[in-house]
């Protein structure tokens, strides 16, 4: 209750020290007067804190509960699951790869085959041997 008649908190910072009362404080000076930042009567800061320190495993779990929510309600939407996508598409590639392998092997046993008949047709001829087709 202390911290629900806070919100919305006020919360202010700062780095300078500052003279108030006779003494130094870390605070703003403003027109009207000094706003110290360790002030409990000018500022939230410290409710804050203790809020979130209090209350910090139930911001996470609630933190958690959401993104997941929304992920899966996401996911349902696009109909299904990716893992089953990826998968399909990893099977595509290889088969892909293994076309492009055999047509790439077919191509050097074909080069292979125009090499060993050019050195039995052309031993004589030493022309022959840096003649050859791909």
């Amino acid at each position: 209750l202390q911290f629900q008649t806070s919100i919305p908190f006020c919360v202010v910072g700062s780095n300078q020290l500052i003279e108030a009362k006779g003494k130094k404080v870390r605070g703003r000076l403003y027109p009207w007067g000094v706003v110290e930042v360790e002030n409990p009567e000018h500022n939230d800061f410290l409710k804050l804190r203790t809020m979130l320190i209090t209350h910090m495993q139930d911001l996470q779990e609630v933190t958690q509960d959401l993104h997941y929510e929304n992920f899966r309600s996401e996911r349902l939407k696009k109909g299904g699951r990716k893992v089953e996508d990826e998968e399909v598409n990893k099977d595509q590639i290889l088969l892909e790869k293994e076309a492009e392998l055999r047509r790439m092997q077919e191509m050097i046993a074909r080069m292979q085959a125009q090499m060993q008949m050019q050195r039995q047709g052309g031993e004589g001829d030493s022309s022959a041997t840096h003649g050859y087709k791909v």
